[in-house]
């Protein structure tokens, strides 16, 4: 018998009547959604201290040069910066980084199967028998067949054969994971009644669904007449888990949609009451909602949300931006004019001449940063198993009987940016570099650095060790608690150089201020070098003036927002801003 559909209204027929009290375990639903201490006396062993001069007339002067070497080092003069390079944060640079070092590897493409030409119209019940025998793995051609439909966007008519036939072969039944895909081309299609029938055949058969489930319901429903049902069907997930930003978005657009406003302020408080990030589209829909709307309350809440961007370090994408400029612009008798624009190194914005906040802590925020890391990074431990507390405090000892450092080195991390290179040349011409400049350097390496092999030459590292201190960890340690803990102790002028990113150790801090002053800190401490093969000029990318964040002075608003054409990594910042400020 031949099966066809005019509409999935003739399905509950084909049913069997009895209701499910629940999902068994087989009813997965695959998800659709693309989501040792030594004393004093042995420490020359281990590590060795660059000796001071005596305190004269040419100390001074080597002082004074130090200090002008320090401040270059945070301007970005000529000669350590190149002027035409980007800060190591911002967006897009890790794209031209990769670009640069090209993975030789070619990629490995999962072996072919199954190539069956989907079809493009509707199909009988002895057309798709057919079809299941050309495939290789008949027993799973239906949740096969349903999903390739899934991934294509195949139209319902089509999708909606296959389910007639299976119902014909089942005295009626068709499984729950594919009817839940074909709800999944219901919604991808914008097929109100077709949605509206699958939701009543589902409440009908089952009084408990998974998330997927309820995630493609309240998605189907926001922009029907039936949209309050999908806060019930939230209040139902609800019971069992806490919803997704996802669902709390569908939720709130919907509300909004149908002018309920205060239905979706309070979704919007639930959800960050839960500690849930809400997606940018959500935050985006309040502002499109206020466009013309002369009231303040409305308006102190859109200001909430940029400050909730700004202390969670969040960026709006590029049509968020043009929402955000075109809501200010539109509020009724205020005379905000936006523009987009960039800063200049200096800080100072090029659309409307003011200086945006310093990237430096203020010496409340330092101290309360060095605090943190002390205790919740370096003393924490769990992270640092590879670190005995033995040689850390060896390594705290030696740090107390040196003189602040203006500059540390992760030795090794350094010294294998050239692969082909040797490793203590490489080392070698950094470190030279720096002495140059008079800098009190400290580098952070590990003891096999000191055995004579082709990597590493005994001469070289002599000839380091006379121009700057050197600590060496045992070979199985970590260096990170060393360089955080060295550089933080030397104070807010000292810099450290590595191409890690410290991502981990950011993730291991309890809060997000504490985060974003780890990465505020970072961003103005952290020297990448440039040189781009061995034995040429060492050079610097500048570091940062400017704190990437959305401020505001009150008549003023500058909002760094990500340009759609960039791709950027979560530990990059954007380089474009919206400048807004009140005529006057």
């Amino acid at each position: 018998m031949t099966f066809y559909f005019a509409g999935i209204r003739s399905f509950p027929k084909l049913w069997k009547s009895n209701s499910y009290l629940g999902l068994s375990s087989s009813h997965s639903y695959l998800s659709l959604f693309l989501k040792d201490c030594y004393g004093i006396r042995n420490q020359e062993k281990w590590f060795s201290v660059k000796t001071m001069s005596a305190q004269n007339t040419k100390a001074m002067n080597l002082l004074i040069a130090k200090a002008r070497c320090v401040r270059k080092l945070d301007e970005g003069s000529n000669k350590q910066v190149s002027a035409d390079s980007s800060h190591m944060f911002a967006a897009g640079a890790a794209k031209k980084r990769s670009q640069m070092n090209p993975s030789s590897k070619t990629p490995v493409l999962p072996p072919v199967k199954n190539m069956i030409q989907l079809p493009t119209k509707p199909l009988n019940s002895e057309e798709w028998d057919k079809l299941k025998e050309e495939f290789k793995e008949k027993a799973n051609f239906e949740n096969w067949i349903i999903l390739q439909m899934v991934k294509c966007h195949s139209s319902i008519d089509v999708a909606k054969s296959v389910l007639a036939w299976v119902a014909a072969k089942n005295n009626g039944i068709v499984g729950y994971d594919l009817l839940v895909k074909y709800l999944y081309l219901c919604v991808f299609h914008k097929q109100t009644s077709e949605i509206i029938d699958v939701y009543e055949i589902m409440k009908a058969r089952y009084k408990r669904l998974e998330s997927g489930a309820y995630t493609l319901l309240m998605r189907g429903l926001i922009y029907t007449d039936r949209w309050r049902e999908a806060l019930l069907l939230l209040e139902d997930l609800k019971k069992v888990m806490i919803p997704s930003k996802k669902n709390y978005d569908d939720c709130i657009q919907g509300a909004l949609f149908h002018q309920d406003v205060n239905v979706a302020w309070n979704l919007y408080q639930e959800l960050l009451n839960h500690d849930i990030v809400p997606m940018l589209e959500t935050l985006k829909a309040f502002f499109d909602f206020g466009k013309d709307m002369k009231d303040d309350q409305y308006s102190n809440k859109l200001h909430n949300i940029l400050l909730y961007l700004r202390n969670n370090q969040l960026y709006p994408g590029e049509s968020f931006a043009h929402s955000i400029k075109t809501w200010f612009e539109s509020i009724p008798g205020e005379q905000w004019k936006g523009q987009f624009t960039t800063i200049q190194q200096s800080g100072q914005c090029l659309g409307c001449g003011k200086t945006v906040e310093s990237i430096h802590l203020s010496s409340e925020e330092y101290e309360f940063l060095k605090e943190k890391i002390m205790r919740d990074v370096i003393d924490g431990g769990d992270q640092y198993k590879k670190t005995t507390p033995q040689e850390l405090k060896r390594f705290q000892n030696f740090v107390k009987y040196c003189p602040p450092f203006d500059v540390v080195i992760d030795g090794l991390n350094v010294a294998k940016m050239f692969p082909k290179a040797r490793e203590s040349q490489v080392l070698l011409n950094v470190v030279s570099h720096l002495a140059k400049q008079n800098l009190q350097v400290l580098v952070l390496g590990r003891k096999h650095m000191l055995t004579q092999n082709s990597r590493w030459r005994r001469v070289e590292m002599e000839k380091m060790q006379k121009q700057a201190s050197f600590f060496f960890a045992d070979n199985i340690s970590e260096d990170d608690p060393f360089l955080l803990y060295a550089t933080l102790h030397s104070g807010n002028h000292c810099k450290f150089i590595t191409k890690d990113l410290m991502r981990d150790h950011r993730a291991c801090l309890p809060d997000a201020k504490t985060q974003r002053l780890f990465f505020k800190w970072q961003q103005g401490h952290q020297l990448a070098i440039v040189s781009k093969h061995p034995g040429a000029k060492i050079t610097f990318q500048h570091i940062l003036s400017y704190d990437t964040v959305v401020q505001t002075t009150g008549d003023s608003w500058h909002i760094p927002y990500d340009d759609n054409l960039v791709e950027r990594y979560s530990y990059e910042v954007p380089t474009k801003w919206l400048c807004l400020h009140r005529k006057t």
